[in-house]
């Protein structure tokens, strides 16, 4: 597991890498049922998309952001933009079919200049802006890493064909991976190239990344950093925030 570095030095020398941030609210939120796109969905009178992108604009390395969005939506976000002030640059785009896709898209826009990518789920709303850094610290360094916790659960394998358990699961080990994920740039640019050309399909970027063989490390997030899935989510969130634990 990574240790968090001092803020800003990704290199351990002193200088930062320049970074991009793709943020990823291309998700069409049916479950949570508001009727509009997940990311768009208020918590504490604040849509989702606006807690990620005032986490980002926190993160001084970062030169850049690209939102990916449902088709139609380009307008609403680009008014979440000018509400964060960034005061960096901002593309906004309509996402693909799946998440990787949405992502393979912005990250065609994002600068060849950047060394650095960190992709982001506007689903996890309450990631601080350390944890950005540290992830970004990391992959300066290794190549790419993630934010994760430690799984705290008993895990069962349950048969395909039922409910019957099949095996205890050891979670010595295991770690629940979480956004957000930074990769060096060339690094994540490679493994999308290679995911078209075979036709693989990941449920995240890291293991894209990790079928090239690059190292990708894990730094330790936090259980605030939840995905927004169902309303029981929104509830939990809205503890958090009410409790003063988000950012």
């Amino acid at each position: 597991m990574a240790n968090n570095p001092a803020r800003g030095d990704f290199l351990g020398h002193g200088r930062k890498l320049k970074a991009s941030a793709i943020i990823v609210a291309a998700g069409s939120g049916v479950r949570l049922g508001p009727g509009v796109p997940k990311a768009f969905v208020k918590i504490g009178g604040r849509t989702m998309l606006s807690y990620s992108l005032g986490a980002v604009g926190q993160v001084s390395a970062i030169g850049e952001v690209v939102i990916t969005v449902p088709e139609g939506f380009e307008s609403a976000a680009r008014a979440e933009a000018a509400a964060a002030g960034l005061g960096v640059p901002v593309k906004i785009t309509p996402g693909g079919i799946e998440r990787q896709d949405s992502v393979r898209i912005a990250l065609g826009l994002t600068s060849s200049e950047s060394e650095l990518v960190i992709v982001h789920d506007a689903a996890r709303p309450l990631a601080r802006p350390a944890i950005f850094e540290a992830c970004m610290a990391a992959a300066a360094r290794a190549g790419g890493a993630i934010a994760a916790i430690p799984v705290a659960d008993t895990l069962k394998r349950v048969a395909d064909s039922g409910s019957a358990i099949v095996e205890t699961v050891g979670r010595a080990g295991l770690w629940q991976a979480q956004t957000p994920q930074a990769f060096r740039r060339a690094v994540l640019v490679a493994a999308h190239q290679r995911a078209v050309n075979e036709g693989i399909v990941a449920t995240d970027d890291a293991d894209l990344v990790e079928r090239t063989g690059v190292r990708v490390e894990v730094v330790e997030g936090s259980t605030a950093n939840i995905k927004i899935t169902t309303p029981s989510d929104l509830a939990i969130a809205e503890a958090i925030i009410a409790a003063g634990m988000a950012q």
